[in-house]
Order: structure tokens, then sequence, then C-alpha cells
């Protein structure tokens, strides 16, 4: 039988040989998950000797990510904002680079709230917050764990992305409104905010993302059509009919999407619209209000 610091050594070498850059990270979050134990234990027991059909669960776990499947999936979660996700091939991944998007839309809802907007709520009405394309619910989800006052309505086209956000839901024992449809089908309430993280990339970019996405992530939450946009233009042009007075609509965009989005937005009438960048410097949001 091998011991915990043989299967430590055993998979750096192999993620290394594959060329991952972040072998050492990923031999430990493996081996923790497989041993059900932190990596403090391995280290102060590297010489336990690790059962065979755990030693033969991590070498498997191990040669699908040399296949280049996504660490994630192999955990089942993704860490995103304060917390983690449930995750699994019906859903993307949740990044970092959104969370940008999430702290954008905090602020707003602090503000508001906080200033006691009513807008067209009627006594009592919550502050209604809509995700669009919610996959995982990871965006939702965390202005809601933020935020315990709000309203939130969760909605996706695929039924089984919408089965994870119900488990991260009952997670963290937050509730919130399902519904299963194309963008606003569906939905029959208006919100103070529509924020969305759709598919943004162009069809014909796919097939050069890196295999880890373009060989597992769900396609249909990666493809924005020939030119990136088709999801933008379509939420822009409805999001209106389903936000109050006042309400406001936030994007994850492209690096280079910035420009284009801004304008669908102010052709469809809101106003102060702008972008922020993420902390790489890339274009990562825009957002405006009616």
């Amino acid at each position: 039988m091998a011991s915990i610091q043989e299967l430590l050594q055993y998979g750096k070498e192999q993620l290394e040989q594959s060329g991952n850059e972040y072998a050492k990270y990923e031999r430990k979050v493996l081996l923790e998950e497989v041993l059900g134990c932190n990596y403090m234990y391995m280290l102060m027991n590297g010489e336990e000797e690790v059962h065979p059909e755990k030693e033969e669960e991590y070498k498997a776990k191990l040669s699908r990510r040399l296949e280049h499947y996504p660490l994630q999936y192999l955990l089942g979660y993704a860490h995103f904002m304060d917390y983690t996700f449930l995750v699994n091939e019906d859903v993307l991944i949740p990044r970092n680079d959104t969370e940008i998007l999430v702290e954008c839309a905090d602020e707003i809802i602090k503000r508001e709230t906080a200033a006691g907007t009513e807008a067209e709520r009627l006594p009592g009405e919550k502050y209604r917050v809509i995700d669009l394309c919610c996959g995982t619910g990871c965006i939702g989800i965390s202005l809601k764990l933020y935020h315990g006052a709000i309203e939130l309505v969760l909605t996706d086209i695929s039924e089984k992305a919408l089965d994870v956000a119900k488990r991260n839901l009952e997670k963290y024992n937050l509730e919130a409104e399902l519904i299963c449809g194309d963008l606003f089908c569906g939905i029959s309430h208006k919100a103070d905010m529509i924020i969305s993280n759709p598919p943004y990339i162009e069809s014909r970019v796919i097939g050069t993302l890196m295999p880890e996405v373009r060989e597992y992530e769900p396609m249909m939450a990666l493809d924005g059509g020939e030119t990136g946009l088709d999801f933008y233009e379509k939420i822009t042009a409805q999001a209106p009919d389903h936000l109050r007075t006042g309400g406001w609509l936030l994007f994850e965009i492209g690096y280079n999407q910035n420009e284009a989005v801004q304008k669908l937005m102010r052709e469809c009438g809101f106003k102060d619209v702008v972008g922020k960048k993420d902390y790489s410097g890339l274009d990562r949001v825009v957002m405006g209000h009616l």
C-alpha cells in the first residue's frame, strides 16, 4: 500500500508531466477530497498507508484530470465569493472574474435599500432580483446571502442547471423562485434588478478555448452566436418590460464587448450606462438603469 506522502508525490509528478502549472495545489485538494482530511493532517501523517480503494480512487481522479477534465467537476464544488457552490457538467463553473459583477450589484442594493428607495414597489414588497441564465445560481445566491431581505428569482432554460441551483439554495437554507424557461419566459412580476452572465463567446472562437472548457462545460452556457452578442440583444430589448421604474440591468461581458453592450443598453432606454473592469484590468461588467 502507498503512503500519503507517496501519493502526493505521485500526483505532483503526473500533473507536472502533463504541463499543469497548479500541480502542487491540485494533487493536494484531490487527495484531501478522497481521504476526507485536510492538508495539515497529510503533512503530519505522511507515512500513513492509504487503503487500496482510496488509492485507486485518487489515481482515477488524477487520470481524469490528465484528460483535462475540470478540477471543479472532480471535486463537485467551486469557490465563488465567500462561499462554495455545488457544480457538475450541467452548469458552467463559477469563475473569479464574475465576482466583480456581484460586487457591483451588492453596492447598488446597499445604496438603494439604505436610501429606502421604493420605486414602484407596493408597501411590504421586497427588493426583487432576477438572476437570468443562472446556472449554479452563484450570482443570485451570493446576493441573497449578503442581503437576506431581497426576493430572488433564478431562471435558466436548462432544467438540469436549475436542479443544481436548487441544491445550492438548499445548501445555504435559502428560498428563491425557480423558473425554467427561455430568458424571461414565465416571469410575471417586475424586478428592481436583472443580473446576468449570459453566453457570450463568439461561435467561431469556441474551438480555440482551453480543453477544460470546450470539451466539458455546457455549450449552451458558452455560445453567444456569431458576434457573441445574441443574448445581450435579446435580454436588453426585453428587460424594460420586466423592470420597475429606475430598475437596474447588469451584465457580465467579454473583454471586447464593452462598447457594443453599452450601445445596446442606451438604445433600449437605459441611463447612466457604465462599464467596470475586473481585477485583471479587463472590461467585465456593463450596467445601467431605467
